[in-house]
């Protein structure tokens, strides 16, 4: 019969991580050293959104680190997306833009976690972990900041009616992408200019994505 190994030789079981990051610096910063903790290991390194959910169907991360911002499909659209098809692993949203909006929008889309970047790694690897054991981790200072901004009081199609307006789109171009009415785009670009407190649907749009709520 085989002996038992000693504890102190057995290996130490590693958390598989998906890092998508589309800055390439601060990827590689991430994923070195996230891979000098013993029970972490770094299976994948993205720099789009759209390429998350195919990575972790074929990696099967523990956790996916996930930054917000990314090109194509966001992270928070991304995790919603990871609710659906690997309910398994654990989102952890972590971002340069610290907003109530998008913490709220992070729980809502099913994420484990979110904390900012400019936290040291310590604490991003105990977040990891708390996450894969089952705990909601978020940065207190947001946590309360969320509390205080109250709730996004634009509706889900005036915000796709604002986000359809950026780069200078005009209403007919934002009526075609959306197949809408010129006249129905225009109620809800009023709605959102009024909802917002701006003066028109430039400011409408700065002000929603400040908040967090685009």
């Amino acid at each position: 019969m085989a002996e038992a190994t000693p504890a102190e030789h057995r290996p130490v079981p590693r958390v598989r991580v998906l890092l998508a990051e589309d800055q390439g610096m601060m990827r590689s910063a991430l994923a070195l050293l996230l891979g000098m903790e013993a029970d972490l290991e770094v299976v994948a390194q993205l720099a789009t959104g759209d390429a998350i959910v195919d990575a972790v169907l074929c990696h099967r991360p523990d956790v996916a680190l996930l930054d917000i911002e990314l090109p194509g499909t966001s992270g928070l659209d991304a995790a919603a997306e990871l609710r659906r098809q690997a309910p398994d692993c654990r989102v952890l949203i972590l971002t340069t833009f610290g907003r109530p909006g998008y913490l709220r929008r992070a729980l809502e889309a099913g994420a484990a976690g979110f904390l900012v970047k400019d936290g040291p790694v310590e604490e991003l690897a105990a977040a990891i972990r708390r996450v894969l054991a089952g705990e909601t981790v978020v940065d207190p200072a947001l946590a309360a900041a969320a509390l205080s901004a109250g709730p996004n009081p634009l509706t889900a199609r005036e915000c796709e009616v604002l986000k359809a307006s950026v780069d200078g789109a005009t209403v007919a171009d934002v009526a075609g992408r959306l197949h809408l009415s010129e006249s129905t785009v225009r109620n809800y670009l009023s709605s959102a200019i009024g909802k917002t407190s701006t003066r028109n649907r430039t400011e409408a749009v700065r002000e929603a994505r400040q908040q967090g709520w685009l």
